[in-house]
C-alpha cells in the first residue's frame, strides 16, 4: 500500500508520529495539471494539521501512452491539445504552467515518472514526496519532459536528501515496478478517473472522498464534518511572520501558494514577499517563461 507520512517539518520534510487522527490517501499523477494546481490547497492543509495528519500518495499512471490516453470530460486525446487545458488550469488556479512543452517535447508517457516517484519513495516517504515536488516543477515550471530518463535522474541530482545513485538502481528493481502495479491495481479498483482525488479516513473509521480539484474551503468543511476534534495551527498575526513561517516550512513556494495562506488574497502575499525579499529573509526565483516567481527560503 505504500508508505504513510505524517506531518512535514521544514521544507517539508516527513516525520513519523503516532496515530495521526487523520489519514488522506491521495491518488495523483506526476503530470496532472490539476493536482498541480492543488498545491496550494494541499499545502496549506497539511502545514495546519500538523502531525494531525497522515497521509500516502498512490501514482494515478495517466498516461499510458498517447494510444491508450483520453479525456473526453476534457476533449483531450493528443499531446498537443494538452497544451490548451495546461493554460486553462493556469488561468483557473494562479499556478505558473509552462505549457509550451506539449508543443515542443510532449511527454509520451507518465508512467516513467509515476515509476520514478516510486523508486524515490524507497528512500522515505519524507524522499518520495520532495522528488515527486521536484518532477512537477520541472515539467510544470521548467518545460523538461519527465517522460526521459535523462531528466528524472537529474531531478534526482536536485532533490534534497535523496541518493542519485541509489534512485538508478531503484528505477530498475523489480520491487518499484511491483509497487507501481499495486497503485494501479488500486486505481482501477476503487474506480479512480480523475485527478487529484482524496480519500480522507478518520481513525474511528469514517470516511470522504474528494474528487477533483477543488478550493480549500472544501476541504475544510469536510474535515470538519468528519473529524472536527482536529485542531488547525493558529496564524501568525503579522502575514510577514506568517509567511516567513510558511516559506520556511516547505523551503520554496509559489505566489499562489503564497497567497493561499493569506486566504487567497495575491497583493497582500506579493507585496509582503517582496518586502521579505528586499530583507534578505526569502529571494525570488525567476524562470523562463513563466510570467510568475517562485520565492526560496534564505
Amino acid at each position: 500500500m505504500g508508505e504513510l507520512a505524517v506531518a512535514p517539518a521544514a521544507s517539508g520534510a516527513a516525520e513519523h508520529t503516532a496515530a495521526p487522527l487523520l489519514h488522506i490517501t491521495y491518488y495523483t499523477d506526476p503530470l496532472c495539471s490539476w493536482s498541480w494546481a492543488f498545491e496550494p490547497q494541499w499545502r496549506r492543509l497539511r502545514y495546519e494539521l500538523g502531525d494531525q495528519l497522515g497521509w500516502r500518495y498512490c501514482m494515478g499512471g495517466m498516461i499510458p501512452d498517447w494510444q491508450h490516453f483520453s479525456d473526453p470530460l476534457n476533449d483531450v486525446s493528443r499531446p498537443m491539445q494538452m497544451g490548451p487545458q495546461w493554460y486553462q488550469v493556469s488561468a483557473l488556479s494562479g499556478m505558473p504552467l509552462n505549457d509550451a512543452i506539449w508543443f515542443t517535447n510532449p511527454p509520451d508517457s507518465s508512467y516513467p515518472a509515476c515509476l520514478a516517484v516510486k523508486a524515490a519513495e524507497q528512500q522515505g516517504a519524507a524522499v518520495g514526496e520532495c522528488y515527486l515536488r521536484r518532477l512537477r516543477r520541472a515539467v510544470m515550471v521548467e518545460g523538461r519532459n519527465i517522460a526521459a530518463q535523462a531528466v528524472l535522474l537529474a531531478a534526482g541530482e536536485e532533490t534534497p536528501g535523496l541518493d542519485p545513485a541509489r534512485l538508478r538502481r531503484d528505477l530498475e528493481s523489480e520491487q518499484t515496478r511491483e509497487t507501481f502495479r499495486n497503485d494501479l491495481k488500486e486505481v482501477r479498483w476503487r474506480q479512480i478517473g480523475r485527478f487529484p482525488t482524496l480519500i480522507l479516513r478518520h481513525h474511528a473509521g469514517k470516511s470522504i472522498i474528494i474528487v477533483g480539484y477543488r478550493p480549500y474551503e472544501v476541504l475544510h468543511e469536510a474535515i470538519g464534518a468528519l473529524a472536527p476534534e482536529l485542531e488547525l495551527r493558529p496564524p501568525l498575526p503579522k502575514p510577514a511572520d506568517a509567511l516567513t513561517a510558511y516559506v520556511r516550512h516547505w523551503g520554496e513556494v509559489t505566489t499562489r501558494e503564497a497567497a493561499e495562506l493569506m486566504d487567497g488574497d495575491r497583493d497582500v502575499a506579493m507585496r509582503e514577499l517582496a518586502a521579505l525579499a528586499t530583507a534578505g529573509v526569502v529571494r525570488r526565483v525567476e524562470v523562463a517563461q513563466v510570467r510568475q516567481p517562485l520565492w526560496a527560503a534564505n
